[in-house]
Formats: C-alpha cells, sequence, structure tokens
C-alpha cells in the first residue's frame, strides 16, 4: 500500500515539476478555461438574479393578479370611443366562471392628507375588504379594512408605510385622525414597507372603504355615476389565466355594446402571462449561455490537448528513459492524462472560485430596478464541472495514450 502511495506522490511531484518548469504556458492554458467557466456562471448568475428580482416586484401586487383597465371602444360611427368601468362590471366580472376573486378600485391621486403633524400627497384608493386577498397588503400595525366599514360607510383609513411616515414621523398613527380634503378618517391600521430600496410609489398610497370613496371622492368628470378606476381579479386557479381574461372581456363587452375580441377596447396586465413570458425568455437565455460556455470549454480542451501534444513531443527522450529503466505504460498515461486534468479541473474551479466570490460581493448591493444580485445556480455549476471533468478527460487521455505507446528505443533516438 505504501509503495502505490509512494507511485502516486512521484507522479503529482512529477506532474507539478513540470508545470511550473512551463509557468507562462501553464497559466495562459488555465487562464482561458477559468475565464470561460467564470464568464459563464457570471452571467447566468445575472440572469437569475433578473428572474428573480422581476418575481419580486410582480409579487409585490400580489399573487396571481390580473388588472383590468378601461380602454377605447368603437362607436357606431366608426369612431372610438372612451368609455369607463363602472360598480356593475366588476359585480359580474366577480361571478365569471374562471373568476376566483375580484374587487372594484377608485383610484385619486389629488386627494391632500393633512395630519397634525403633517401634510402630504398621495395617492388614495377606495376598495372592498377582499383586496387585501388579491394583493400583497401586510399589515404592519393595527388593522386592514372590513364589510362593517364598507357597508356603514365608516370614516376609516388604512396609511402605506412611506404615507405614514409623512403624515406621523416618529409618532403612532392607528387610532390618530387624518383630514382627506377636510374629512376626518381614523387610522385604523399601517402597512409594512413593500417593496425595496427607493421604490416608494406602492408605500404613499392610503386606502379607504369603497361606499366611503365612491360618495366623497368619486371618479371626477360628467356622467361618472357608480364609474371606478380599474378592476383587480385572479382566475380560479393560475393555469386559467387567459380563460378568465376571456370571460372578462367577454361580460365587459356586453355591458358596454362592443365586440369582446376587440383588443383594442381592453387595457389589461397579467402578471401571470408576464411571469411566464420572463421565465420563458430566460431559460433560453440559460441554454445559449450553457451552449456558449461549452463551446468554450471544448476550445479550453482542444488548447489543453495541443499543449499536453506538445510536452509529449518535448519529453520524448524523458519517456523513453523512463520506460527503458522499467516504467510501464500505465504509469506513463496515469502521468499524462492526470496533467491534463489537473490543468483543466484546476483552471475551471479556479473559475468557479472567483465567480462565487464576485457574486458574493455583488450580493451586499440592494436590488435596484428589477434586479437582483445575481446568484450561483446549482444546475449550472453541476454542469460546469461535468463539462469540465469531460473535457479533462479527453484533453489528457489522448496524448497520454501517445506518450505510453511510445517504444523506448524509438524515443531515446529523438533528438
Amino acid at each position: 500500500m505504501s509503495q502505490i502511495m509512494r507511485m502516486v506522490l512521484d507522479i503529482f511531484a512529477q506532474i507539478f515539476r513540470t508545470l511550473w518548469a512551463h509557468k507562462l504556458r501553464s497559466c495562459l492554458t488555465m487562464f482561458g478555461i477559468a475565464w470561460g467557466v467564470g464568464s459563464l456562471l457570471l452571467l447566468v448568475g445575472l440572469g437569475e438574479g433578473f428572474r428573480s428580482g422581476n418575481k419580486r416586484q410582480l409579487a409585490e401586487f400580489g399573487k396571481d393578479i390580473m388588472f383590468l383597465f378601461p380602454g377605447r371602444a368603437p362607436a357606431m360611427t366608426g369612431s372610438m370611443n372612451s368609455y369607463l368601468l363602472t360598480y356593475q362590471d366588476y359585480l359580474d366580472v366577480s361571478n365569471g366562471a374562471h373568476i376566483r376573486n375580484a374587487g372594484p378600485i377608485i383610484s385619486r391621486d389629488d386627494v391632500r392628507a393633512v395630519s397634525e403633524f403633517a401634510n402630504a400627497n398621495g395617492e388614495i384608493l377606495g376598495t372592498e375588504p377582499q383586496l387585501n386577498e388579491i394583493s400583497y397588503l401586510p399589515i404592519k400595525q393595527g388593522r386592514w379594512l372590513n364589510q362593517l366599514d364598507d357597508s356603514q360607510k365608516r370614516h376609516v383609513i388604512v396609511l402605506g408605510d412611506q404615507l405614514n411616515k409623512n403624515l406621523f414621523p416618529g409618532r403612532p398613527a392607528v387610532g390618530a385622525t387624518v383630514l382627506l380634503n377636510g374629512l376626518r378618517f381614523e387610522v385604523v391600521g399601517v402597512l409594512e414597507h413593500i417593496g425595496h430600496g427607493n421604490d416608494t410609489w406602492l408605500n404613499v398610497r392610503s386606502y379607504v372603504p369603497f361606499q366611503v370613496m365612491a360618495t366623497y371622492f368619486p371618479l371626477k368628470g360628467e356622467n361618472h355615476a357608480n364609474s371606478i378606476s380599474y378592476i383587480n381579479y385572479q382566475p380560479r386557479v393560475t393555469d386559467e389565466h387567459l380563460l378568465a381574461e376571456e370571460d372578462v372581456h367577454k361580460i365587459v363587452a356586453r355591458n358596454h355594446g362592443f365586440d369582446w375580441r376587440d383588443q383594442n377596447a381592453f387595457d389589461g396586465w397579467d402578471t401571470i402571462q408576464e411571469s411566464k413570458m420572463v421565465g420563458t425568455i430566460f431559460d433560453a437565455m440559460n441554454i445559449f449561455l450553457g451552449t456558449v460556455g461549452l463551446v468554450t470549454l471544448a476550445l479550453g480542451a482542444i488548447g489543453v490537448i495541443n499543449i499536453m501534444l506538445v510536452t509529449v513531443g518535448e519529453r520524448t527522450r524523458e519517456i523513453g528513459l523512463r520506460k527503458a529503466l522499467g516504467a510501464t505504460k500505465h504509469s506513463i498515461l496515469l502521468q499524462f492524462f492526470l496533467e491534463g486534468l489537473i490543468l483543466t479541473l484546476g483552471s475551471g474551479l479556479i473559475g468557479m472560485g472567483l465567480a462565487a466570490i464576485l457574486m458574493a460581493m455583488l450580493g451586499t448591493i440592494q436590488g435596484v430596478g428589477g434586479f437582483d444580485p445575481p446568484k450561483l445556480v446549482p444546475m449550472s455549476a453541476m454542469l460546469a464541472i461535468g463539462s469540465l471533468a469531460l473535457a479533462g478527460v479527453v484533453a489528457g487521455l489522448y496524448p497520454a495514450r501517445k506518450a505510453a505507446m511510445l517504444q523506448p528505443v524509438e524515443a531515446l533516438r529523438q533528438e
């Protein structure tokens, strides 16, 4: 056992002496593979960061949430007329065959909020209690709106995190009073901060009961009775989101007298579809980057094969001498095979390590603008390791076999 161990140690010592004797050549070869592997993992990691950032942004709106806004429908004269969604549209949509939940929204951004400490402008939303089952509205203090608030038209309000800080800097808000265009509202709840970094537009909102909003702050303009700004809704199950959208289009088109197949008549946002599209784009990008990475590794393997063939040519007399002194084909084969494997795997692991360190450093930067810090994707790392192992085998096996097949007499005759 000790003899085998000593032989293995001798082989490794010989390998590292050879690599050290040709430092520049070895470093350049390893740099090419390390650069390819590190770039591949970093690019895939950046893509994964964007994917997770996009999912995070969509999750800030809610799970499986879809929006319907009014568009422009063709009139009898052939022109396009704007229309407004109504509360009846919402009631009909909420009873759609593929609809799980829906909520009406009246939105105004011209209502001035005043507390005893400060005043602020923000978006005021009138909505029904089920909105917190559709949208992501985590309560930090107090409570959310309830059915009695709506049916009894209570003057209560739930503040977004940033609006709360603006109106009640460093002071408790729950139980305090806010004036909305001179009307008194009791603060019954405060939301947690939604989003990351400087994203504040979701946090300068406040929420009041729908019936109160419809009574005191309806949409501006003539003939806007019972009008709403938009409808939030969810499909019965995620995979039925297109069927749910079709249901909604048919209902609204029927109520307003136009063809539901006219897509110009609707303005909506399907976060489910967007998430799928982003996922598809980045799956395709990962496949492309993986292919580019494999080609890079293949080119690196070819470089290692070339270097090893040159090494075999340079060490022909040495190989002949070793075989004349009793070295076996297997020991020669093992030495050159391991040399190629070490060059390939070693440089690849260095590239992976540098990519991991760089991604860890970028991980300290807070996600901005839909991007999360890049992260090492386990599947990409496994693919890189497997490809490196294969490239190392290919890069080491052919030159090693050529070295092992040399005849001692012919090798010693070489100048």
